[in-house]
């Protein structure tokens, strides 16, 4: 395990709620930066500080290498200047109980940050404005989880035993792989979005924080569902964070099987042939308000509601 240390700046509140880091390969005008070129290097299982306005506020575990991803739509006007192209690591980042002040510290972890693309300026405890993502070493690592109280949970790699992949699961996937009309990014984003991971993921966590039904809030625990299914949805609509909804697993099952629904303003619907036993035995309340749905969202909804119409009992 390694532990790295990232500078934000603006696009804290994304890459955290979104649960990655994004670089540009290179800087705007084209020259090497080796702080871009640190995400080839993490690992899965790695630490990551994640430091911004001053504070040290969330710490964070690699979930997937670096892939070739395009810059967040999220970002907006932020980074006009940085190229389209770059490297997306997925990182599961929770917040400390107390954020921690560097500049606080200086006497106790200065002389450990290193000489060459260090994070923060040593005099100062500002963060370097050059430097996105910088390698620290162990001995400063355990001094700043020390330090934030933080410890560090053991990390699976692997299920112990995984069901295999449903048939239709695999004849989408090869029906990506034997597209030639999509390009190797493409096939990689629209691969991991089928089996509910990478871009499509993200794009989804950003715009829903929750399971808008249960309230649960650990993402590790919910499902990104597309609202549109992924085999009437065109390879825009699949990688669209419109055309999801963050549902804890046995509300996901509701959802896709088409024995629920929703309405614009939040409204759920179940098909007549759901016995209410199942609902009051899993904790759904058919009654509950819910908070409405974007704009953006109505029309992958309309779709949904014409097929749960159409479910056969």
């Amino acid at each position: 395990m390694s532990f790295w240390w990232v500078n934000h700046k603006q696009t804290r509140d994304h890459e955290v709620r979104g649960g990655y880091l994004w670089s540009p390969y290179r800087n705007a005008n084209g020259a090497f930066n080796q702080t871009y070129e640190n995400m080839r290097h993490v690992q899965v299982g790695d630490t990551v500080f994640s430091y911004g306005s001053g504070h040290i506020a969330y710490v964070g575990a690699v979930t997937s290498a670096a892939v070739p991803g395009p810059k967040p739509e999220e970002f907006g006007n932020v980074g006009d200047n940085w190229p389209d192209d770059g490297w997306l690591v997925d990182v599961y980042f929770k917040p400390v109980a107390q954020p921690l002040r560097p500049a606080d510290h200086l006497q106790q972890i200065g002389p450990l940050f290193p000489d060459k693309h260090s994070p923060i300026q040593k005099a100062t405890g500002h963060g370097n404005q050059g430097c996105y993502l910088a390698a620290i070493s162990d001995a400063l690592g355990h001094i700043l989880l020390a330090l934030l109280k933080v410890d560090l949970e053991p990390r699976f790699q692997h299920r112990v035993s995984e069901p295999p992949p449903a048939p239709k699961l695999l004849e989408d996937l090869q029906g990506i792989e034997h597209d030639p009309n999509l390009l190797e990014t493409q096939r990689l984003h629209l691969t991991k979005a089928r089996v509910g991971q990478g871009l499509y993921r993200k794009r989804v966590m950003l715009l829903e924080s929750t399971c808008r039904v249960t309230g649960v809030e650990d993402s590790r625990l919910l499902i990104a569902s597309h609202i549109k299914p992924w085999r009437a949805s065109n390879n825009i609509e699949r990688l669209d964070g419109h055309n999801g909804i963050l549902l804890s697993p046995h509300v996901d099952a509701l959802f896709d099987d088409h024995l629920m629904t929703f309405e614009d303003n939040g409204c759920m619907r179940f098909h007549q042939s759901l016995s209410p036993e199942v609902l009051e035995r899993w904790g759904v309340d058919p009654q509950k308000k819910l908070a409405p749905f974007r704009p953006e969202q109505t029309l992958f909804l309309e779709h949904h509601r014409a097929a749960f119409k159409q479910k056969i009992l």
